[in-house]
Protein backbone atom coordinates (compact mmCIF):
# COMPACT_ATOMS: atom_id res chain seq x y z
CA UNK A 1 0.00 0.00 0.00
CA UNK A 2 1.21 3.52 -0.31
CA UNK A 3 1.30 7.06 1.13
CA UNK A 4 1.60 10.37 -0.57
CA UNK A 5 5.31 11.93 0.65
CA UNK A 6 5.56 15.45 -0.47
CA UNK A 7 8.22 16.26 1.33
CA UNK A 8 10.50 13.95 -1.00
CA UNK A 9 8.34 14.50 -4.15
CA UNK A 10 8.04 10.41 -4.66
CA UNK A 11 6.11 7.53 -3.59
CA UNK A 12 7.45 5.46 0.04
CA UNK A 13 5.98 3.22 2.10
CA UNK A 14 6.11 5.31 5.52
CA UNK A 15 5.46 4.29 9.29
CA UNK A 16 3.86 7.43 10.34
CA UNK A 17 0.81 9.46 9.70
CA UNK A 18 0.49 10.77 5.62
CA UNK A 19 0.64 13.94 4.45
CA UNK A 20 -2.35 15.57 2.46
CA UNK A 21 -5.80 15.18 2.71
CA UNK A 22 -5.01 11.49 3.03
CA UNK A 23 -6.25 9.59 6.16
CA UNK A 24 -4.33 6.48 5.81
CA UNK A 25 -2.13 3.67 3.01
CA UNK A 26 -3.80 3.60 -0.51
CA UNK A 27 -3.81 0.98 -2.71
CA UNK A 28 -3.48 -2.68 -2.72
CA UNK A 29 -2.57 -4.94 0.34
CA UNK A 30 -0.08 -7.08 -1.62
CA UNK A 31 1.98 -6.71 -4.88
CA UNK A 32 1.03 -7.82 -8.59
CA UNK A 33 4.51 -10.20 -7.98
CA UNK A 34 2.85 -12.17 -5.23
CA UNK A 35 -0.48 -12.35 -7.54
CA UNK A 36 1.09 -13.95 -10.26
CA UNK A 37 3.13 -15.84 -8.64
CA UNK A 38 0.14 -17.35 -7.07
CA UNK A 39 -1.71 -18.10 -10.17
CA UNK A 40 -1.68 -16.14 -13.51
CA UNK A 41 -5.07 -16.62 -16.14
CA UNK A 42 -4.40 -15.54 -19.47
CA UNK A 43 -7.48 -14.47 -21.51
CA UNK A 44 -6.16 -16.52 -24.42
CA UNK A 45 -5.93 -19.40 -22.68
CA UNK A 46 -9.94 -18.75 -22.09
CA UNK A 47 -10.80 -18.21 -25.90
CA UNK A 48 -9.70 -15.01 -26.43
CA UNK A 49 -8.52 -13.82 -29.76
CA UNK A 50 -6.22 -10.71 -30.29
CA UNK A 51 -8.26 -10.24 -33.73
CA UNK A 52 -10.55 -7.48 -33.13
CA UNK A 53 -13.38 -9.56 -33.73
CA UNK A 54 -13.79 -12.16 -30.91
CA UNK A 55 -16.14 -10.87 -28.48
CA UNK A 56 -13.53 -10.56 -25.33
CA UNK A 57 -16.25 -10.61 -22.91
CA UNK A 58 -17.11 -14.08 -21.98
CA UNK A 59 -13.32 -15.26 -21.92
CA UNK A 60 -12.14 -12.39 -19.38
CA UNK A 61 -15.33 -13.52 -17.04
CA UNK A 62 -14.00 -16.42 -17.23
CA UNK A 63 -10.45 -15.73 -16.55
CA UNK A 64 -11.68 -13.72 -13.78
CA UNK A 65 -13.19 -16.42 -12.26
CA UNK A 66 -10.12 -18.55 -12.01
CA UNK A 67 -8.46 -16.00 -10.35
CA UNK A 68 -10.72 -14.46 -7.96
CA UNK A 69 -9.29 -15.36 -5.38
CA UNK A 70 -6.01 -14.74 -5.60
CA UNK A 71 -3.80 -14.35 -8.78
CA UNK A 72 -3.77 -11.98 -11.98
CA UNK A 73 -6.06 -12.05 -15.02
CA UNK A 74 -3.77 -10.94 -18.19
CA UNK A 75 -4.85 -8.83 -21.52
CA UNK A 76 -1.64 -9.65 -23.52
CA UNK A 77 -0.78 -7.27 -26.16
CA UNK A 78 -3.08 -6.59 -29.12
CA UNK A 79 -6.73 -5.81 -30.66
CA UNK A 80 -9.33 -7.24 -28.75
CA UNK A 81 -12.98 -6.65 -29.55
CA UNK A 82 -15.80 -6.24 -26.69
CA UNK A 83 -19.58 -6.70 -27.26
CA UNK A 84 -20.65 -7.91 -24.25
CA UNK A 85 -19.49 -6.41 -21.04
CA UNK A 86 -18.29 -8.12 -17.97
CA UNK A 87 -18.76 -7.39 -13.75
CA UNK A 88 -16.16 -8.44 -11.49
CA UNK A 89 -18.27 -9.32 -8.51
CA UNK A 90 -16.25 -9.89 -5.18
CA UNK A 91 -12.83 -11.28 -5.14
CA UNK A 92 -9.98 -10.83 -3.61
CA UNK A 93 -5.91 -10.29 -3.71
CA UNK A 94 -6.16 -10.37 -7.71
CA UNK A 95 -5.07 -7.97 -10.34
CA UNK A 96 -6.06 -6.98 -13.87
CA UNK A 97 -3.18 -6.70 -16.10
CA UNK A 98 -4.25 -4.63 -19.52
CA UNK A 99 -1.78 -4.92 -22.06
CA UNK A 100 -3.63 -4.61 -25.05
CA UNK A 101 -6.31 -2.56 -26.42
CA UNK A 102 -10.14 -3.24 -26.27
CA UNK A 103 -12.21 -1.77 -28.46
CA UNK A 104 -16.00 -1.35 -27.89
CA UNK A 105 -18.47 -3.50 -30.29
CA UNK A 106 -21.48 -3.61 -28.25
CA UNK A 107 -24.04 -1.39 -27.61
CA UNK A 108 -25.66 -1.57 -24.36
CA UNK A 109 -25.60 1.10 -21.20
CA UNK A 110 -23.97 0.23 -17.94
CA UNK A 111 -20.22 -0.44 -17.68
CA UNK A 112 -18.08 -2.10 -19.82
CA UNK A 113 -15.52 -3.36 -17.02
CA UNK A 114 -17.59 -3.20 -13.83
CA UNK A 115 -14.90 -3.94 -10.14
CA UNK A 116 -17.56 -4.42 -7.62
CA UNK A 117 -17.02 -5.48 -3.99
CA UNK A 118 -13.72 -6.71 -4.27
CA UNK A 119 -10.34 -6.44 -1.84
CA UNK A 120 -6.76 -5.75 -2.70
CA UNK A 121 -7.27 -5.45 -6.16
CA UNK A 122 -5.01 -3.80 -8.97
CA UNK A 123 -5.98 -2.92 -12.78
CA UNK A 124 -2.74 -1.83 -14.68
CA UNK A 125 -0.83 -1.74 -18.17
CA UNK A 126 2.90 -3.04 -17.96
CA UNK A 127 3.64 -1.48 -21.02
CA UNK A 128 1.80 1.95 -20.35
CA UNK A 129 0.33 1.28 -23.76
CA UNK A 130 -3.19 -0.99 -22.30
CA UNK A 131 -6.16 0.94 -22.96
CA UNK A 132 -10.44 1.10 -23.80
CA UNK A 133 -11.64 2.64 -26.73
CA UNK A 134 -15.34 3.03 -26.48
CA UNK A 135 -16.00 4.03 -30.24
CA UNK A 136 -18.07 7.00 -28.29
CA UNK A 137 -18.46 8.72 -31.86
CA UNK A 138 -20.41 5.91 -33.51
CA UNK A 139 -23.53 6.42 -30.44
CA UNK A 140 -22.63 10.69 -30.39
CA UNK A 141 -23.11 11.21 -34.18
CA UNK A 142 -26.19 10.36 -33.52
CA UNK A 143 -27.31 12.49 -30.49
CA UNK A 144 -26.85 9.46 -27.93
CA UNK A 145 -25.09 9.84 -24.58
CA UNK A 146 -27.01 6.47 -23.30
CA UNK A 147 -23.72 3.72 -23.64
CA UNK A 148 -21.84 2.39 -21.49
CA UNK A 149 -18.91 4.07 -19.17
CA UNK A 150 -15.84 2.56 -19.82
CA UNK A 151 -14.66 1.52 -16.33
CA UNK A 152 -16.69 1.45 -12.96
CA UNK A 153 -15.12 0.23 -9.72
CA UNK A 154 -17.84 0.24 -6.96
CA UNK A 155 -17.82 -0.54 -3.12
CA UNK A 156 -14.35 -1.68 -3.12
CA UNK A 157 -11.06 -1.34 -0.74
CA UNK A 158 -6.91 -1.51 -1.17
CA UNK A 159 -7.03 -0.87 -4.98
CA UNK A 160 -5.27 1.17 -7.25
CA UNK A 161 -5.83 1.80 -11.10
CA UNK A 162 -2.83 3.05 -12.98
CA UNK A 163 -0.93 3.23 -16.75
CA UNK A 164 -4.03 2.87 -18.54
CA UNK A 165 -5.35 4.95 -21.45
CA UNK A 166 -9.27 5.48 -21.56
CA UNK A 167 -11.22 6.85 -24.55
CA UNK A 168 -13.86 7.88 -26.18
CA UNK A 169 -16.09 6.59 -23.79
CA UNK A 170 -20.37 6.69 -25.19
CA UNK A 171 -21.14 8.16 -21.20
CA UNK A 172 -18.17 8.43 -18.26
CA UNK A 173 -14.54 7.07 -18.47
CA UNK A 174 -13.92 5.98 -15.26
CA UNK A 175 -15.96 6.21 -11.34
CA UNK A 176 -14.92 5.47 -8.04
CA UNK A 177 -18.15 4.88 -6.27
CA UNK A 178 -17.98 4.30 -2.41
CA UNK A 179 -14.79 3.22 -2.63
CA UNK A 180 -11.93 3.20 0.32
CA UNK A 181 -8.08 3.62 0.33
CA UNK A 182 -8.32 3.85 -3.50
CA UNK A 183 -5.97 5.01 -5.92
CA UNK A 184 -5.33 6.11 -10.13
CA UNK A 185 -2.52 7.61 -11.39
CA UNK A 186 -0.38 7.90 -14.78
CA UNK A 187 -3.13 7.89 -16.61
CA UNK A 188 -4.74 9.66 -19.88
CA UNK A 189 -8.34 9.98 -20.29
CA UNK A 190 -9.59 11.13 -24.22
CA UNK A 191 -13.17 12.18 -24.97
CA UNK A 192 -15.63 14.23 -27.00
CA UNK A 193 -16.10 17.60 -26.84
CA UNK A 194 -19.71 17.71 -25.36
CA UNK A 195 -21.05 17.94 -22.02
CA UNK A 196 -21.86 14.29 -20.17
CA UNK A 197 -18.73 12.56 -20.84
CA UNK A 198 -17.18 12.98 -17.75
CA UNK A 199 -13.37 12.33 -16.99
CA UNK A 200 -13.04 10.90 -13.55
CA UNK A 201 -15.74 10.97 -11.09
CA UNK A 202 -15.13 10.33 -7.60
CA UNK A 203 -16.74 9.90 -4.33
CA UNK A 204 -15.43 7.55 -1.12
CA UNK A 205 -12.95 7.98 1.69
CA UNK A 206 -9.23 8.12 1.18
CA UNK A 207 -8.71 8.36 -2.31
CA UNK A 208 -5.63 9.26 -3.67
CA UNK A 209 -5.91 10.65 -7.78
CA UNK A 210 -2.65 11.82 -9.37
CA UNK A 211 -0.59 12.51 -12.48
CA UNK A 212 -4.07 12.51 -14.97
CA UNK A 213 -4.52 13.76 -17.88
CA UNK A 214 -8.38 14.33 -19.03
CA UNK A 215 -9.62 15.57 -22.62
CA UNK A 216 -13.49 16.12 -23.04
CA UNK A 217 -15.97 19.10 -22.59
CA UNK A 218 -17.15 18.06 -19.11
CA UNK A 219 -15.71 17.01 -15.50
CA UNK A 220 -12.05 16.20 -15.23
CA UNK A 221 -11.58 15.42 -12.06
CA UNK A 222 -14.47 15.90 -9.69
CA UNK A 223 -15.37 15.17 -6.22
CA UNK A 224 -19.21 14.01 -5.29
CA UNK A 225 -20.94 13.87 -2.25
CA UNK A 226 -20.45 11.67 0.39
CA UNK A 227 -16.57 12.22 0.07
CA UNK A 228 -13.88 12.86 2.73
CA UNK A 229 -9.98 12.32 2.73
CA UNK A 230 -9.24 12.83 -0.60
CA UNK A 231 -6.17 14.05 -2.27
CA UNK A 232 -6.00 15.06 -5.95
CA UNK A 233 -2.77 16.01 -7.35
CA UNK A 234 -0.98 16.73 -10.72
CA UNK A 235 -3.57 16.69 -13.23
CA UNK A 236 -3.72 18.17 -16.57
CA UNK A 237 -7.20 19.00 -17.99
CA UNK A 238 -6.30 19.46 -21.61
CA UNK A 239 -9.06 20.98 -23.32
CA UNK A 240 -11.65 20.00 -20.50
CA UNK A 241 -15.18 21.30 -18.65
CA UNK A 242 -12.61 21.78 -15.76
CA UNK A 243 -12.40 20.12 -12.08
CA UNK A 244 -15.20 20.70 -9.81
CA UNK A 245 -17.15 19.62 -6.91
CA UNK A 246 -20.92 19.12 -6.97
CA UNK A 247 -23.15 18.93 -8.32
CA UNK A 248 -23.97 19.30 -5.15
CA UNK A 249 -27.39 17.93 -3.45
CA UNK A 250 -29.26 17.48 -0.36
CA UNK A 251 -27.53 16.03 2.56
CA UNK A 252 -24.10 16.75 1.03
CA UNK A 253 -21.23 15.67 3.04
CA UNK A 254 -17.67 16.67 1.84
CA UNK A 255 -14.76 17.44 3.83
CA UNK A 256 -10.89 17.34 4.00
CA UNK A 257 -9.85 17.77 -0.21
CA UNK A 258 -6.89 18.57 -1.22
CA UNK A 259 -6.85 19.64 -5.18
CA UNK A 260 -2.86 20.52 -5.24
CA UNK A 261 -1.03 21.24 -8.96
CA UNK A 262 -4.06 21.50 -11.22
CA UNK A 263 -2.87 22.65 -14.84
CA UNK A 264 -6.18 23.90 -17.13
CA UNK A 265 -6.13 24.54 -20.58
CA UNK A 266 -8.76 25.57 -22.79
CA UNK A 267 -11.67 24.45 -20.48
CA UNK A 268 -15.10 25.50 -18.86
CA UNK A 269 -13.21 26.49 -15.70
CA UNK A 270 -10.00 25.77 -13.33
CA UNK A 271 -12.20 24.71 -10.58
CA UNK A 272 -16.07 25.20 -10.26
CA UNK A 273 -18.14 24.27 -7.06
CA UNK A 274 -21.77 23.91 -8.43
CA UNK A 275 -24.83 23.57 -6.73
CA UNK A 276 -28.59 25.14 -7.09
CA UNK A 277 -30.38 24.57 -3.28
CA UNK A 278 -29.82 21.74 -1.14
CA UNK A 279 -28.30 20.84 2.23
CA UNK A 280 -25.44 19.58 3.84
CA UNK A 281 -21.54 21.00 3.96
CA UNK A 282 -18.49 21.43 2.20
CA UNK A 283 -15.67 22.42 4.70
CA UNK A 284 -12.12 21.94 5.04
CA UNK A 285 -10.79 21.95 1.51
CA UNK A 286 -8.00 23.46 0.11
CA UNK A 287 -7.36 24.31 -3.67
CA UNK A 288 -3.56 25.30 -4.25
CA UNK A 289 -1.04 25.64 -7.06
CA UNK A 290 -3.22 26.23 -9.90
CA UNK A 291 -2.34 27.05 -13.20
CA UNK A 292 -4.69 28.09 -16.26
CA UNK A 293 -4.26 29.36 -19.41
CA UNK A 294 -7.49 30.29 -22.30
CA UNK A 295 -10.57 29.15 -19.66
CA UNK A 296 -13.60 30.80 -19.33
CA UNK A 297 -13.84 30.89 -15.71
CA UNK A 298 -11.80 30.13 -13.01
CA UNK A 299 -12.22 30.06 -9.46
CA UNK A 300 -16.05 29.59 -9.87
CA UNK A 301 -18.46 29.13 -6.56
CA UNK A 302 -21.77 29.54 -8.23
CA UNK A 303 -24.63 28.05 -5.74
CA UNK A 304 -26.97 29.31 -8.27
CA UNK A 305 -26.29 27.24 -11.35
CA UNK A 306 -28.66 27.57 -13.69
CA UNK A 307 -27.59 23.80 -15.59
CA UNK A 308 -29.28 21.94 -12.50
CA UNK A 309 -33.08 22.35 -11.02
CA UNK A 310 -33.51 24.01 -7.78
CA UNK A 311 -33.31 21.64 -5.27
CA UNK A 312 -35.18 21.65 -1.60
CA UNK A 313 -33.00 23.29 0.93
CA UNK A 314 -31.51 26.84 2.22
CA UNK A 315 -28.10 25.69 0.30
CA UNK A 316 -25.00 23.92 0.86
CA UNK A 317 -22.88 25.51 3.69
CA UNK A 318 -19.08 26.09 2.41
CA UNK A 319 -17.02 26.62 5.24
CA UNK A 320 -12.89 26.63 5.87
CA UNK A 321 -11.98 26.40 1.96
CA UNK A 322 -8.22 27.67 0.69
CA UNK A 323 -7.55 29.06 -2.55
CA UNK A 324 -3.43 29.80 -2.65
CA UNK A 325 -1.36 30.60 -5.64
CA UNK A 326 -3.36 30.53 -8.71
CA UNK A 327 -1.57 32.25 -11.36
CA UNK A 328 -2.02 32.27 -15.46
CA UNK A 329 -4.56 33.63 -17.48
CA UNK A 330 -8.17 33.63 -18.89
CA UNK A 331 -10.12 34.30 -22.12
CA UNK A 332 -11.91 37.13 -21.41
CA UNK A 333 -11.75 38.33 -17.73
CA UNK A 334 -14.27 41.10 -18.15
CA UNK A 335 -17.05 38.78 -19.25
CA UNK A 336 -15.95 36.27 -16.85
CA UNK A 337 -13.29 37.55 -13.98
CA UNK A 338 -10.84 35.57 -12.27
CA UNK A 339 -13.02 35.15 -9.10
CA UNK A 340 -16.88 34.26 -8.83
CA UNK A 341 -17.89 33.51 -5.59
CA UNK A 342 -21.83 32.89 -5.36
CA UNK A 343 -22.65 31.52 -2.08
CA UNK A 344 -26.18 30.88 -0.95
CA UNK A 345 -27.98 33.65 0.67
CA UNK A 346 -30.00 31.59 2.92
CA UNK A 347 -26.68 29.28 3.94
CA UNK A 348 -23.54 32.23 3.55
CA UNK A 349 -20.23 30.78 2.88
CA UNK A 350 -17.57 30.96 5.87
CA UNK A 351 -13.97 31.43 6.28
CA UNK A 352 -13.24 31.21 2.45
CA UNK A 353 -9.39 32.25 1.91
CA UNK A 354 -7.99 33.78 -1.16
CA UNK A 355 -4.43 34.53 -0.76
CA UNK A 356 -1.72 35.00 -3.94
CA UNK A 357 -4.05 35.04 -7.22
CA UNK A 358 -2.67 36.76 -9.79
CA UNK A 359 -4.41 35.98 -12.92
CA UNK A 360 -4.72 38.36 -16.13
CA UNK A 361 -7.06 38.48 -18.52
CA UNK A 362 -5.68 37.52 -22.05
CA UNK A 363 -8.14 38.99 -23.96
CA UNK A 364 -8.61 42.81 -23.58
CA UNK A 365 -7.48 45.15 -20.79
CA UNK A 366 -9.42 44.57 -17.86
CA UNK A 367 -11.29 42.03 -15.73
CA UNK A 368 -13.92 42.09 -12.70
CA UNK A 369 -14.41 40.05 -9.33
CA UNK A 370 -17.66 39.15 -8.07
CA UNK A 371 -18.86 38.16 -4.72
CA UNK A 372 -22.22 37.61 -3.15
CA UNK A 373 -22.78 36.54 -0.19
CA UNK A 374 -19.78 35.28 0.87
CA UNK A 375 -17.14 35.63 4.03
CA UNK A 376 -13.70 35.23 4.91
CA UNK A 377 -10.51 37.00 3.79
CA UNK A 378 -9.31 38.46 -0.18
CA UNK A 379 -10.39 40.17 -2.83
CA UNK A 380 -14.51 41.19 -2.65
CA UNK A 381 -15.03 38.59 0.05
CA UNK A 382 -16.61 40.34 3.37
CA UNK A 383 -14.91 39.88 6.22
CA UNK A 384 -16.27 38.18 9.40
CA UNK A 385 -19.31 36.29 9.12
CA UNK A 386 -23.12 37.66 8.62
CA UNK A 387 -26.53 37.78 6.29
CA UNK A 388 -26.94 37.62 2.92
CA UNK A 389 -25.26 40.15 0.58
CA UNK A 390 -26.14 41.58 -3.71
CA UNK A 391 -23.37 40.53 -5.70
CA UNK A 392 -20.66 42.77 -5.50
CA UNK A 393 -18.12 43.75 -8.32
CA UNK A 394 -14.98 45.59 -8.42
CA UNK A 395 -12.82 46.31 -11.96
CA UNK A 396 -9.13 45.84 -12.28
CA UNK A 397 -7.58 47.48 -15.42
CA UNK A 398 -3.61 47.05 -15.05
CA UNK A 399 -2.40 43.19 -14.70
CA UNK A 400 -1.16 42.23 -11.72
CA UNK A 401 2.36 41.46 -10.73
CA UNK A 402 3.40 37.60 -10.84
CA UNK A 403 0.80 35.98 -12.92
CA UNK A 404 3.12 34.28 -15.67
CA UNK A 405 2.60 30.81 -15.38
CA UNK A 406 4.44 28.19 -17.53
CA UNK A 407 2.71 26.39 -20.23
CA UNK A 408 2.42 22.50 -21.48
CA UNK A 409 4.04 21.09 -24.23
CA UNK A 410 1.06 18.71 -25.04
CA UNK A 411 -1.27 21.79 -24.52
CA UNK A 412 -4.09 20.72 -27.78
CA UNK A 413 -4.33 22.38 -30.63
CA UNK A 414 -8.22 21.57 -31.08
CA UNK A 415 -10.78 19.88 -29.60
CA UNK A 416 -11.84 16.78 -30.29
CA UNK A 417 -15.40 16.41 -31.85
CA UNK A 418 -18.24 13.73 -31.56
CA UNK A 419 -18.64 12.19 -35.17
CA UNK A 420 -15.10 11.09 -35.86
CA UNK A 421 -12.79 8.56 -33.78
CA UNK A 422 -10.32 9.92 -31.27
CA UNK A 423 -6.91 8.79 -31.91
CA UNK A 424 -5.22 6.63 -28.95
CA UNK A 425 -2.96 8.72 -26.99
CA UNK A 426 0.59 7.74 -25.20
CA UNK A 427 0.84 8.52 -21.86
CA UNK A 428 2.67 11.91 -20.81
CA UNK A 429 5.49 12.14 -19.42
CA UNK A 430 4.82 15.19 -16.91
CA UNK A 431 1.35 16.26 -15.87
CA UNK A 432 1.67 19.57 -14.69
CA UNK A 433 5.04 22.32 -15.25
CA UNK A 434 8.27 21.65 -13.99
CA UNK A 435 6.90 18.14 -11.92
CA UNK A 436 7.52 14.67 -12.37
CA UNK A 437 5.20 11.65 -11.42
CA UNK A 438 5.01 10.21 -8.37
CA UNK A 439 5.50 6.62 -10.18
CA UNK A 440 7.52 6.00 -12.76
CA UNK A 441 5.43 5.81 -16.35
CA UNK A 442 5.05 2.18 -17.14
CA UNK A 443 6.96 1.46 -20.56
CA UNK A 444 8.85 4.87 -20.42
Amino acid sequence: MRFANFLLGAIAVLPTAVFGQLSGKVGPSTSVATKTAKKTCNVLNYGAKADKSTDLGPPLASAFAACKTGGTVVVPSGNYAMKTWVTFEGGKAWALQLDGVIYRTGTAGGNMLFIRNTNDFEMFSSNGKGAIQGNGYELHAQGSRSGARLLRVEKSQNFSVHDLILVDAPAFHLVFSTCTNGEAYNMAIRGGDWGGLDGVDIWGDNIWIHDIMVTNKDECVTVKSPSKNILIENIYCNWSGGCAMGSLGVDTAISKVHYKNIYTWKSNQMMMIKSNGGSGYVEDVTFENFIGHGNAYSLDIDQYWSSMSKLEGNGVQLSNMTFKNWKGGMANGAQRGPIKVACADSAPCTDIKITDLSMWTETGSKQIYSCRSGYGSGFCLKSGTGKSYAATTSTQTAAPTGHSAASMKDDLKTAFGTTVSIPIPTLPASYYPGVAPHSKIAGS
